[in-house]
């Protein structure tokens, strides 16, 4: 047993940090920042491989009751708002920055909100950094990040299981992203896109979609097998492993502000970690 978790440990761990290597190339690298359709394309290939698993037998997928769906619809569309703005915050900031604030969804779901803004001077000066714009999209990012794991946990009477809400939240994504292409005018500006009929692009966009749904898959794995602690420990060594190496491939300006604060963010989410494995 303790082999079978290290195994599915180990596989998040390298699906979290090829799917953001991956998304950073395309998004940062390649420069395809439509986010409609490259969410899109990602939430359609995890929705028929999901599906495509469940006809196999390998995932189970459970024929729910409409009052059930329709609960469901409020998280689906803040999932949207996960992605969508997830990959224009990702464009644009350094993924060791990009997922520190990540901690930010952790702090609107403990409730400790106050404690987080005591140090205004310290992220101001992180704020100087980077592309405005950037911290914008991922203001958006981490309020649909907290609200939809809020909405989650209150929904735990809901007869959806894991895989139901994510099968869930790709049908509805790929319906709303592809009806938003046409007036955010990603469908006709991709167009100009000068990598549109380069390999690399053409595979580094069917690698984002297949690792995302290995990641969600191997998530859900993780969390069945694991206690919270257990879960929030791993997911502490993937970022730290896909922080780390995404500065040796990606360039980043290293300023004293800038490690002070990853450093800081690090050890508030490790502190996390503990308390959690303590509390379990």
């Amino acid at each position: 047993m303790c082999m079978r978790r290290c195994l599915v440990g180990l596989t998040f761990c390298t699906c979290y940090l090829a799917f953001y290597l991956t998304n950073k190339y395309v998004l940062s690298i390649l420069k395809f920042t439509y986010p409609t359709l490259f969410q899109g394309w990602q939430t359609l290939i995890g929705g028929l491989l999901l599906h495509v698993s469940w006809k196999l037998g390998w995932a189970e997928i459970n024929s729910s009751l409409r009052s059930d769906v329709l609960t469901w619809l409020p998280a689906s569309m803040l999932f949207v708002g996960i992605i969508y703005a997830g990959s224009r915050a990702l464009s644009r900031l350094a993924i060791p920055v990009f997922l520190t604030l990540h901690n930010v969804a952790e702090v609107i779901i403990c409730g400790h909100q106050k404690y987080f803004w005591k140090e205004p001077f310290i992220f101001s000066n992180l704020v100087l950094q980077f592309d405005p714009d950037g911290y914008f999209w991922a203001v958006i990012h981490l309020s649909c990040v907290g609200a939809y794991r809020i909405l989650q946990k209150s929904q735990k009477s809901n007869a959806l299981s894991d895989i139901d809400q994510q099968y869930l939240n790709y049908i509805f994504s790929v319906v709303l992203l592809a009806f938003a292409s046409h007036p955010t005018g990603d469908l006709f500006s991709v167009l100009d896109f000068p990598f549109l009929y380069f390999y690399r692009f053409h595979g580094s966009c069917c690698a984002s979609g297949i690792l995302g749904f290995f990641l969600m898959f191997s998530t859900v794995k993780l969390k069945s097998l694991m206690t919270p602690g257990q879960c929030a420990a791993w997911i502490f060594f993937a970022k730290v492993i896909t922080a780390g190496l995404s500065i040796l491939l990606f360039d980043m300006i290293l300023t004293s502000a800038t490690v002070g604060c990853l450093l800081l963010g690090g050890l508030g989410e490790a502190l996390l970690v503990f308390s959690e494995r303590k509390g379990a």
